[in-house]
């Protein structure tokens, strides 16, 4: 469904991401791993066109996005959860929540999507009339994950869901991804917390400086002696 291929990418002369490639198939949940600055935001910001690959393709359904504009990306199917969340803090949760069908006109679809998020996210219903910015950070979490499902993607690309969370949000994050991918979405995972990510994902990437160092199933990355002793402390 998503397929990176040769990535390169810079900052100025800084070489991030080093001939990156990775893919995700329909149904999945695939996670990149990799420690702070290893590439992994920059990496999702390539897919999303708002840094562009010096060379390489990014495939979503087979149909070149390198060189197309975030909007249109979106437009396509594929939906974002950013880092730390990024809500618009001044405007009502239900107003973040309709921001995310932006590309979308059909009042009763979106409509009958906000109850349907609300039905995923019960706190959210609870505070549709709230400021988002007042919210804890679980909650703001799960707006992201809400306003993203709102512009009914085919994919749901999540960048470090569980960032600053305690570890019972972390949890219910993690349960909410795997009901998502349940209801037939395909999720790409970019994550810190390696044994969350592994124990839901299919399959995964690790990432080191900008390289693809280690690609596996989910199962067997887990009992890799790489990921053990580099992120999972054993």
């Amino acid at each position: 469904m998503l397929r990176l291929v040769d990535i390169n990418t810079y900052y100025g002369p800084s070489h991030v991401l080093q001939d990156l490639s990775l893919e995700v198939e329909k149904g999945e949940i695939v996670c990149l791993l990799g420690a702070n600055a290893a590439g992994k935001t920059t990496t999702m910001k390539t897919i999303f066109g708002l840094v562009r690959p010096n060379s390489g393709s990014i495939l979503f359904e087979d149909k070149p996005v390198e060189k197309k504009a975030t909007g249109e990306i979106v437009q396509s199917g594929l939906a974002l959860v950013p880092e730390s969340r990024r809500i618009f803090p001044r405007m009502s949760v239900k107003e973040n929540l309709e921001m995310g069908a932006y590309i979308r006109s059909n009042r009763k679809e979106i409509d009958a999507d906000l109850d349907h998020v609300c039905q995923i996210f019960p706190r959210l219903r609870e505070r549709l009339k709230q400021y988002a910015g007042t919210m804890s950070g679980g909650e703001q979490q799960m707006l992201a994950m809400g306003r993203a499902i709102m512009s009914r993607p085919k994919m749901i690309c999540m960048d470090e869901p569980s960032m600053g969370l305690s570890p019972k949000l972390v949890e219910t994050v993690f349960d909410t991804i795997l009901r998502i991918r349940d209801e037939g979405m395909t999720i790409f995972l970019v994550e810190q917390n390696a044994s969350m990510a592994l124990s839901l994902a299919d399959r995964g990437y690790v990432l080191q400086t900008g390289k693809i160092v280690l690609s596996d199933s989910a199962k067997n990355l887990l009992t890799n002696d790489l990921v053990r002793q580099a992120y999972l402390g054993g």
